[in-house]
């Protein structure tokens, strides 16, 4: 990384508040990639627009606590922070009501982003701040600066256009998805049975280097550049999977930022998505010992390289 570059990571998009009927927790995609990585030693920047009211201050206390910058905060005067609300069901799966409009729909473009993104290493962004026109401007802006863009799909009917899905996916460098994610998307261009086949095909169709397709329990699938690695995931008593997945993403990124090989990411993101798994909400206080514990106590857990 040059020296002089002081985010390796920029992300943008949503910034909320999962209501469980437990109660309310800190959340949104591009939030929990910051705070996680954040915890893993790099330093993230956060492009996102909180109301002015309780919710907002509170995100921004706690983000200060953890050593995230909210110094590229926008603040909106009309729109509140945004709410999901979040519904557990028996097999601790998780569906969402995504309130509409919230202030992160309306992230407005500021000059200052343009070396932000310009000397970061990466840019990580979601799909869903492409459901509103001004975020989904400022978005498609940042993505003509970056160098290397993270996408993580989040398709949350009815916050999705597959028009505007197809943009991000021509753009993306690295593709997170899961695997009904993946199901829907090739099945707007073809019905393949095997999850090999479907990757290939988004792949190929976007020209994406790098296609992480997250299993829940049963792990995670990368193609790198066409070689195809696999880790089965670890066993964990669940207390809810809210936030799993962007943890697994976090972990990701921080294993490249240092230069680690394929093998060694996905090993470390299959862990802490493992691990956030049996804490509560997506941004629980943890050590990263608690992770490479989890990791080294499953040592028999290999990636396989199925191709």
């Amino acid at each position: 990384m040059d020296p002089t570059t002081q985010h390796q990571v920029v992300c943008f998009g949503e910034v909320l508040w999962d209501i469980l009927p437990s109660g309310a927790l800190p959340g949104g995609a591009p939030m929990n990639v910051a705070y996680h990585l954040k915890k893993l030693g790099a330093e993230p920047a956060l492009i996102t627009k909180i109301g002015l009211d309780d919710y907002g201050k509170k995100l921004v206390n706690i983000l200060a606590e953890s050593g995230v910058t909210t110094e590229y905060f926008q603040v909106d005067y009309e729109r509140p922070t945004g709410l999901v609300y979040a519904n557990v069901n028996n097999h601790q799966e998780v569906s969402y009501d995504i309130v509409y409009p919230s202030a992160w729909d309306f992230i407005e473009w500021k000059d200052e982003y343009t070396d932000l993104v310009d000397q970061s290493d990466y840019f990580v962004c979601g799909s869903l701040t492409s459901r509103n026109k001004e975020s989904r401007d400022t978005l498609y802006q940042l993505l003509d600066i970056a160098k290397f863009k993270v996408l993580d799909i989040n398709l949350r009917p009815p916050h999705f256009n597959r028009s505007h899905i197809e943009y991000l996916l021509q753009k993306a460098d690295i593709l997170k998805m899961n695997e009904a994610e993946l199901e829907l998307i090739t099945g707007w261009f073809n019905h393949f049975q095997s999850i090999g086949d479907r990757i290939k095909l988004v792949q190929d169709r976007f020209n994406i280097e790098t296609l992480i397709v997250t299993l829940g329990a049963d792990g995670a699938i990368v193609n790198d550049h066409g070689k195809i690695y696999r880790h089965t995931g670890y066993k964990v008593n669940v207390s809810d999977t809210i936030g799993s997945g962007d943890s697994f993403l976090a972990g990701f990124i921080n294993h490249l930022l240092k230069g680690s090989p394929v093998e060694d990411a996905l090993t470390f993101g299959s862990g802490i998505g493992a691990f956030i798994a049996t804490q509560k909400g997506a941004c629980p206080q943890y050590e990263i010992s608690q992770i490479t514990e989890l990791i080294h106590s499953n040592s028999h857990k290999k990636v396989q390289t199925v191709l």
